[in-house]
């Protein structure tokens, strides 16, 4: 007889993340039934725990298979670092219990007999996942001192100086060089959000032209930009497109949310260059901070050049600005609007003008901050 734990190292991480993408819909809805379930347990701590549940599930379900290698310890760490912002022990305890819950209750429906392996390789990798949190090496790198605190707020105060000095977007991009200064990354990049048309744009940052070459559409897929908390990357494979890990030369990278209440203005991005580094929760907080303090002084901002700007835009020029932001090109836009490409580059001239924009992506995201569009 064939011992049960002999048959771990028969599954590999492709037939397990194949695995999960075949039934990811009976095992999501096991999870929410057993974290509705789940009694006593706080709103708070429910939230914490459904988006550790989401961001797993949404990660083995969105991999692609062809592109994973053996290394299936670096896979899992990958992601327990992606949740630095989120997890704390008790959210991590539930996360761990209802999704053993929610497997072992599809598994006893299925008559597979790779299904008791599979449930024995997550159960391994589960232990792994538990020693490495709870770690003394992994602890000790969240404990913060008194000394890191009082830097941490020394440097949240120079940060709050430069953005009262500050008179509004078009100062971003200094501000983005002073946070790469005060927070010691070699390269920031701005991400704008545009909520009425549902996309992303690269907007300032290093290498401009490639930065501005990054924009597309925000689904619920892409599991980093539709995360609200700060998302920390040791190796971004698996969670970043291979062509923009290669385009921008990347290795350890930080998601910021620049976010003011509920209303989200876009992302900041932090790394080293092509670096590898590592980050402590505490480091993550600090830069939740900093996306914080930027979200509030874009809408502080936008508020005080929306009532006191005297920029006047042309009923054609507000129209080929709306047409913009949805994307459309010159010919697109001259065909619309019954203009020649030469006359819609002139009215696109106009607007950069006006709008102290060096692109077409900049006058979108400058007219947005200044209530321009809606």
């Amino acid at each position: 007889m064939t011992h049960p734990f002999q048959s771990v190292e028969e599954v590999t991480l492709q037939e397990f993340v194949l695995f999960i993408k075949i039934h990811h819909k009976q095992i999501e809805e096991n999870t929410n039934i057993y974290l509705n379930l789940e009694p006593s347990i706080a709103e708070s701590d429910q939230k914490r725990v459904a988006m550790l549940l989401d961001s797993f599930l949404r990660l083995t379900t969105h991999t692609n298979i062809d592109e994973l290698n053996e290394d299936d310890k670096s896979f899992f760490t990958t992601w327990l670092q992606s949740q630095l912002s989120i997890i704390d022990k008790k959210s991590f305890n539930l996360f761990q219990l209802i999704f053993e819950k929610a497997l072992i209750t599809f598994m006893i429906q299925q008559k597979s007999s790779r299904t008791n392996a599979i449930l024995m390789y997550v159960l391994s990798k589960f232990t792994f996942l538990v020693q490495l949190y709870y770690g003394g090496d992994h602890n000790a790198n969240y404990r913060s001192t008194d000394n890191q605190e009082l830097k941490y707020l020394q440097l949240l105060d120079r940060l709050d100086k430069l953005l009262i000095s500050s008179t509004g977007y078009q100062d971003l991009a200094y501000i983005l060089k002073k946070c790469e200064e005060y927070f010691s990354y070699k390269r920031c990049v701005f991400y704008a959000y545009v909520p009425w048309s549902n996309q992303f744009y690269g907007v300032i940052g290093a290498e401009l032209s490639k930065v501005q070459s990054m924009k597309g559409q925000l689904t619920g897929d892409n599991t980093i930009l539709s995360s609200k908390k700060p998302i920390y990357l040791k190796n971004p494979k698996n969670y970043v497109k291979e062509e923009h890990i290669q385009l921008f030369n990347l290795s350890s990278i930080i998601f910021i949310p620049i976010m003011r209440r509920d209303q989200l203005f876009g992302w900041l991005t932090f790394d080293q260059l092509g670096e590898e580094f590592d980050c402590t929760k505490e480091e993550l907080l600090l830069l939740e901070e900093v996306g914080n303090r930027l979200g509030l002084f874009l809408s502080r901002k936008g508020e005080k050049v929306e009532k006191n700007t005297e920029l006047h835009l042309t009923e054609r020029e507000s129209m080929i600005l709306g047409l913009l932001a949805e994307g459309y090109d010159n010919k697109k836009i001259g065909g619309f609007l019954f203009l020649s490409e030469h006359t819609v580059r002139d009215y696109v001239s106009s607007l950069m003008t006006k709008l102290k924009a060096k692109n077409r992506t900049q006058v979108v995201a400058s007219a947005f901050r200044l209530g321009l569009l809606s």
